[in-house]
């Protein structure tokens, strides 16, 4: 069975705003999953590299996670619109900086948000599914070269670390609903 058809499945056709969140480590295959599932609901993506930096999920910078929650989070669950700012990756590749034009998401009844991080402790309870996508670290590695450049490898290594010293601590693949493997 096709990975978004397992995902597909397993949504619960529930009233009321739903999110599927889409996690695991960079490279994986999230995004890939996440744009098969919105084109196959009509559902909105939201992904958290519009939101972090190469260092963000340091648990004592928690500098982008409320911005999450306040701009999208929060009025989605609500059933009422949202606007973000994404990340202003080439402008301000190592800080925070923003983009001025906002991102617009009307009240919808599914919402995907997807990056590493996303099904994390704090959010799970909100979550409709919580998938939990993986690939050999190699694999990963490559994917995420052949994206970004060689000149990201010492950025791609020290984020690997990071999040998996993240995905330890907060214990995130064990509360998937569904484990799906790309490698």
């Amino acid at each position: 069975m096709r990975a978004v058809d397992r995902v597909l499945e397993r949504v619960v056709d529930a009233p009321g705003p739903r999110i599927i969140g889409i996690d695991g480590p960079a490279g994986s295959g999230k995004s890939t999953l996440a744009a098969e599932v919105a084109a196959a609901t009509g559902a909105s993506v939201v992904g958290v590299d519009d939101f972090v930096g190469w260092t963000d999920l340091d648990p004592d910078r928690r500098s982008w996670w409320p911005r999450l929650e306040a701009e999208v989070l929060e009025p989605f669950l609500a059933g009422r619109p949202a606007a973000y700012r994404r990340r202003d990756w080439h402008g301000d590749p190592d800080g925070l900086g923003v983009l001025p034009e906002p991102v617009e998401l009307g009240p919808a009844p599914l919402l995907v948000l997807e990056g590493v991080g996303v099904t994390r402790r704090a959010l799970a309870p909100r979550l409709a599914l919580r998938v939990w996508v993986e690939a050999p670290q190699d694999v990963r590695l490559a994917r995420g070269i052949a994206r970004d450049g060689e000149a990201q490898r010492a950025h791609w290594l020290r984020w690997q670390a990071l999040e998996a010293a993240f995905f330890q601590t907060d214990g995130t693949r064990d509360r998937a609903d569904l484990v799906i493997g790309t490698g």
